[in-house]
């Protein structure tokens, strides 16, 4: 039991450190360390490799009619499955080149396959940035069984502090209220040390990157 002269000890030591500042040093990453390694051979060779790694898909397309090919490709092993799009300018394009989806909220729940947009992709570590900014919101990232992004070659940053300082300039006004990396699909081992894929999110995920 604490008696009333340690616990006017305590007390004071309490608002004596309250008194206190401590100051808030940031340390800038040390680049040359290995976390930070080169990008090579180039950036878009880099996050293809390094997603690849994760178990995600990159697939390139030089123009946006490639992607169109591409896409009803990739979407062939998933005839019949729900394709949902909430993008305006991703349904636009998916319209044009007679690619079938829904934006029915009614067909949401039973989607096998998502389709969003997204703010980055950091090269280093074959991340996608994404953002509850814009049509896809919060939902689209992590419902779909299967996610597809697709990105332009111009979205690609090297390293994650990149990706961090352009959101910053991008929402200078206010920063999204969710800004996530994923990297490549949904993953857990909490259960006996079993890698599961899918278990908190898309067990599949595909990124479609053009000019």
């Amino acid at each position: 039991m604490i008696n009333a002269g340690s616990k006017q000890e305590i007390l004071s030591r309490i608002k004596n450190a309250k008194r206190q500042e401590i100051p808030l040093e940031l340390e800038l990453p040390d680049l040359s360390s290995a976390i930070y390694k080169d990008i090579i051979p180039d950036a878009l060779a880099c996050f293809k490799t390094e997603l690849e790694s994760v178990a995600g898909n990159c697939i390139l397309c030089h123009s946006e009619n490639q992607l169109a090919d591409v896409l009803r490709e990739v979407l062939i092993d998933y005839k019949g499955e729900k394709i949902f799009c909430k993008d305006t300018e991703i349904a636009q394009f998916l319209d044009k080149n007679n690619i079938p989806f829904s934006t029915q909220t009614a067909d949401f729940n039973t989607m096998q396959v998502g389709i969003t947009a997204c703010e980055f992709l950091v090269a280093r570590t074959g991340s996608v940035v994404v953002s509850s900014h814009g049509d896809s919101g919060r939902q689209m990232i992590i419902f779909p069984p299967i996610h597809f992004v697709l990105a332009k070659k111009n979205q690609l940053v090297n390293y994650v502090e990149d990706a961090l300082l352009f959101l910053q300039k991008k929402y200078a006004d206010g920063m999204p209220s969710l800004v996530s990396f994923i990297s490549g699909p949904s993953r857990t081992a909490d259960i006996e040390k079993t890698l599961v894929l899918g278990a908190h999110g898309p067990k599949k995920l595909y990124v479609f990157i053009y000019e």
